[in-house]
């Protein structure tokens, strides 16, 4: 009667996301919370569904933008991108010997936090060779630091009285993955989002050359390097969207259905926040985790209100 009970639920709650009904931040503490009293019963089906809907929902995103306010944004983050990317990775680097950590799992950590999160981690992991409880030690940590930007970082935005441009900016430089991103710039502002999405999206092609120097770091060969294809799936979406080849009814249904899907997914990554996963993984790595965060945080913030 329970597990029925508990898979009822579930599905309820994505229902009520599916109607608005549920914003970013409810949506991932409910999947918290509901992972604490029942235990999530399609553990493994939402960790595929999470990468899926991700990709989904980020293309279904362009169909709002246009190509020349779109270039325009990325060129204006690529400066911060390249400073963040390499001092975040060499304090890693710098930090993961300092504390005496594994150092795959060190550099996944800082691989995560300088790009894109679990997107990172699941592309360097193979590069690296790492085994499985330290890629699920990485991810845990960042899902972890991710649940808490989505309440943390809008709160600082208003204190801070951030525009929309400086908000989105901040969210694609200083929050791990694009979910967290695009969830804490969706309650924000139209604008935020926009420019939150696109600039994190440029950000996460670094995973490329991260990948390259990663091979020369741990001397590893023959290893295929992922590249996110969905991006350029999300170019094409704002090709269409630019050329007007679709109706404005028809992408405006597209967008408004893409923003409830990433909030259903961000449902799924609270549901996969286990707490005894996160107890077993011990105090430096986490330790390493928020002061790469920190770092980041503060140094694009201080660079971004300069």
């Amino acid at each position: 009667m329970k597990d029925i009970f508990s898979k009822l639920t579930y599905f309820l709650i994505i229902i009520m996301v599916l109607l608005g009904v549920i914003n970013s931040p409810i949506a991932l503490l409910l999947g918290f919370v509901y992972t604490l009293i029942f235990n999530n019963p399609f553990k493994e089906y939402s960790r595929i569904a999470i990468q899926y809907f991700l990709k989904i929902s980020v293309i279904g995103l362009g169909f709002g933008m246009f190509i020349k306010e779109t270039l325009a944004t990325s060129k204006e983050g690529l400066s911060i991108t390249i400073y963040s990317i390499v001092l975040t990775v060499s304090l890693g680097l710098l930090l993961t010997r300092i504390l005496k950590l594994d150092l795959k799992l060190g550099h996944l950590i800082t691989s995560g936090t300088a790009i894109c999160g679990g997107s990172a981690i699941a592309a360097i992991s193979p590069v690296i060779k790492a085994r499985g409880n330290t890629i699920s030690l990485a991810l845990g940590i960042v899902f972890l630091l991710n649940a808490i930007a989505l309440f943390v970082f809008p709160a600082v935005g208003y204190y801070l009285n951030l525009t929309q441009e400086q908000f989105g900016l901040w969210c694609a430089i200083a929050i791990h993955d694009t979910s967290s991103v695009v969830g804490a710039a969706l309650g924000y502002g139209e604008e935020a989002l926009r420019i939150a999405t696109t600039v994190k999206l440029s950000r996460t092609l670094w995973i490329i050359p991260l990948s390259i120097l990663s091979m020369f770091l741990f001397k590893t060969k023959g290893e295929k390097i992922k590249i996110p294809y969905f991006i350029i799936l999300f170019m094409i979406a704002i090709l269409i969207n630019s050329c007007h080849i679709l109706p404005k009814p028809t992408t405006v249904l597209i967008v408004l259905l893409s923003k409830r899907l990433l909030v259903i997914t961000l449902f799924l990554v609270g549901s996969n926040i286990s707490i005894s996963d996160l107890k077993s993984t011990g105090f430096k790595p986490i330790l390493l985790a928020l002061i790469l965060w920190m770092f980041i945080s503060s140094f694009s913030l201080l660079y971004i209100m300069s």
